[in-house]
């Protein structure tokens, strides 16, 4: 896996492996449990299928009582387990392990309760982001967080990753939009967080779930708050000789005071990719390609519009078309939504970052990353959301190159290292996973990753529930202080203990 350290496999898991597979039949029959080597091809990886390991078994429960009994058998036997759901992660989170059981979500695809009055959607963690504002859209309702994916992206995915969209800048990530959860911990323990109820009592548990990456619990039950759909959206398409100077225009946007509902931006590689796959009416001889979405009451939209449209042009943009209708709204975003497979055609494989920066820094980063492009040699293409700084370079690269995968890494941690030099963080709404793994140690001491570690070993104190994922090295518990009692026997009893 590209010279990637992933924990060492199990021994004695390996060789119970027949005795493994025939248990999980019982525990879920049918067939829900996968185990032929090319059947399990099919979930060797995530969206980041630079890395790819075949898992130990593949396991699709379909009720929280088989999750439970998984989890209690794999907990009892020192059996790890990799969560998963749709496996369009970015970050390598969902990535297999060798002697790991692969615990597949998408049979959970039931939306199991419309609640127009309290304004909440009760959904299985296997339904689609956009399954539930499709759900309830004839209702006048949607969804906020809607990622690029969300046409196949699970809501269980998304509150493990804390995910986005283009529209969070307004109405927030999946952390602002998540009520509730029902969660099984790894001992097979069945824990309900939250609910209907705008805030819970106690620790925000449900806070340390949301973006948790399937380390501390499986979740089999999310309620989610939707939104009445705003009665006016224009949107606004706008274009700059310099992506410093788009850049600038965003934060004087944000400066007045003005909080679109989406803010995106693209540069001329993604400009020109969206277009000839889209054809979405992108202008081509311009460097960066500002999106401004505006909602609320007619009056206010009119109002908002001008506004913005007098900050673009004091920052030198050199053409602004502004929405006439819904369906002219939806092609400008179509482009955008559409960036990432876009830039598949014009190169034979791209790598994804995933950054966040104060929306100050954007000039600032934007030239870093023309230089570092220059000293790889690489190219790089531009698509991120501008309103929130959350950046997704696109590293362009030929796998059947000896040596571009390797650059490809090394340029986008730069990207990464630059992001925090600056103020921001590694990650946005991808995640951790594998990816960054490594690179937590630049933004956190070793105080602050031992007291992330704690939590971890609080809900999942054997490390079983995705290792070798967000965390720089495996570690035991024990080594951060924690007693370990076996059959209600300590090491060493003889030794006081305080």
């Amino acid at each position: 896996m590209s010279g990637l350290l992933m924990p060492k496999p199990d021994d004695a898991t390996m060789r119970r492996r027949d005795e493994i597979v025939a248990d999980m039949r019982i525990i879920v029959p049918g067939e829900g449990v996968v185990d032929a080597a090319n059947s399990m091809r099919a979930f060797e990886s995530d969206g980041l299928t630079a890395y790819r390991q075949l898992p130990l078994v593949v396991v699709l429960p379909e009720t929280v009582a088989q999750v439970s009994r998984v989890l209690k058998y794999c907990n009892d036997r020192n059996i790890r387990v990799v969560p998963r759901g749709s496996g369009t992660s970015l970050s390598g989170g969902a990535l297999p392990l060798e002697d790991a059981v692969l615990l597949v979500m998408s049979r959970f695809n039931r939306i199991l309760e419309i609640d127009f009055p309290n304004r909440i959607v009760v959904a299985q963690p296997g339904v689609t982001n956009l399954g539930i504002t499709t759900a309830v859209e004839q209702e006048g309702f949607y969804y906020a967080p809607d990622p690029s994916s969300q046409i196949a992206c699970s809501i269980g995915g998304n509150v493990a990753e804390n995910s986005g969209g283009v529209h969070c800048l307004k109405y927030g990530l999946t952390a602002n939009n998540v009520l509730g959860i029902e969660m099984v911990l790894m001992n097979g323990e069945v824990v309900r967080l939250g609910g209907k109820h705008l805030d819970a009592e106690g620790y925000d548990l449900l806070g340390v779930m949301t973006g948790s990456e399937g380390l501390l619990g499986v979740v089999t039950e999310v309620t989610v708050r939707i939104l009445k759909k705003p009665e006016t959206a224009r949107a606004l398409l706008i274009g700059f000789p310099t992506s410093e100077q788009g850049g600038q225009c965003v934060a004087d946007i944000i400066g007045a005071g003005i909080i679109p509902g989406g803010m995106e931006m693209m540069d001329r590689p993604a400009i020109h990719a969206a277009e000839d796959f889209v054809h979405a009416g992108y202008p081509l001889d311009v460097e960066a390609l500002l999106i401004v979405e505006l909602d609320g009451p007619g009056v206010e939209v009119d109002h908002l519009i001008g506004l913005v449209e007098a900050i673009a042009y004091r920052n030198g943009s050199t053409t602004c078309r502004i929405s006439q209708s819904e369906q002219e709204r939806l092609s400008f975003w179509a482009g955008r939504k559409a960036a990432f497979p876009a830039v598949g055609r014009i190169s034979p494989d791209y790598y994804c970052m995933d950054g966040t920066i104060p929306r100050k820094e954007l000039p600032r980063v934007l030239h870093g990353m023309r230089e570092l492009s220059e000293k790889y040699g690489l190219g790089v293409a531009n698509v991120f959301h501008a309103g929130d700084g959350n950046l997704h370079p696109l590293i362009l690269y030929d796998a059947n190159v000896p040596g571009e995968l390797d650059k490809a890494e090394s340029f986008g941690a730069d990207i990464l290292r630059l992001c925090v030099k600056v103020g921001g963080v590694l990650t946005g709404e991808h995640g951790v996973g594998v990816e960054k793994r490594d690179l937590m140690p630049e933004m956190f001491n070793q105080i602050d990753l031992d007291q992330q570690m704690r939590v971890k070993c609080a809900f999942d104190p054997n490390h079983l529930l995705n290792p070798g994922k967000v965390f720089p090295q495996l570690r035991r518990c024990a080594e951060l202080g924690r007693m370990h009692v076996h059959r209600g026997q300590t090491a060493f009893p003889d030794i006081p203990r305080f």
